[in-house]
């Protein structure tokens, strides 16, 4: 009849555990709208000041010319070229807010969002910039968004005539 060796076998919960932490940390799904211009908007600096920005777990490390700072990935607005906004996102920027004790978006989004309609070469480019005001524009105030919309207008106008 067969019987099993019996081996002593050491269990050690420690190396367990171990093996099964992450090598990195995950980024932030905000993380994804950082840019170099944002930073340098959000700081009032100019974007040749920072050396180098780290995207942590939970925030933003920012190194420029005279400063290194912590900023709030809820601090950031979003941008073209990535996963468009989601519920989600707009939670994390509505506690921030509330956290600022301010009901809508910090006027450097709207000052961000003037330079980028302005900087728009072709008017597919000005539509992708102005679609994504559209999707945040609950996020912003009456004003900040018509003179946006007027900036938006503006460029739309001179972009097709020229």
């Amino acid at each position: 009849m067969y019987q099993p060796l019996k081996i002593p076998i050491k269990w050690d919960v420690s190396t367990m555990l171990a093996s099964f932490r992450p090598k990195s940390t995950p980024r932030h799904r905000l993380s994804r709208f950082v840019t170099k211009e944002a930073i340098a908007r959000l700081l009032k600096i100019k974007v040749e000041q920072i050396y180098r920005f780290e995207c942590w777990a939970h925030i933003l490390y920012v190194h420029a010319q005279g400063m290194s700072r912590f900023v709030s990935y809820a601090d950031f607005p979003p941008v073209v070229g990535v996963e468009s906004p989601s519920g989600l996102d707009f939670g994390y920027w509505k506690r921030r807010m509330a956290s600022l004790k301010e009901r809508f978006a910090p006027n450097f989004w709207v000052d961000f969002y003037g330079d980028k309609f302005h900087q728009a070469v072709s008017v597919a480019e000005l539509l992708e910039w102005g679609e994504l005001v559209g999707v945040i524009k609950l996020m912003l105030s009456a004003i900040a968004l018509e003179s946006l919309r007027k900036v938006y207008a503006q460029e739309k106008s001179l972009l097709q005539h020229f």
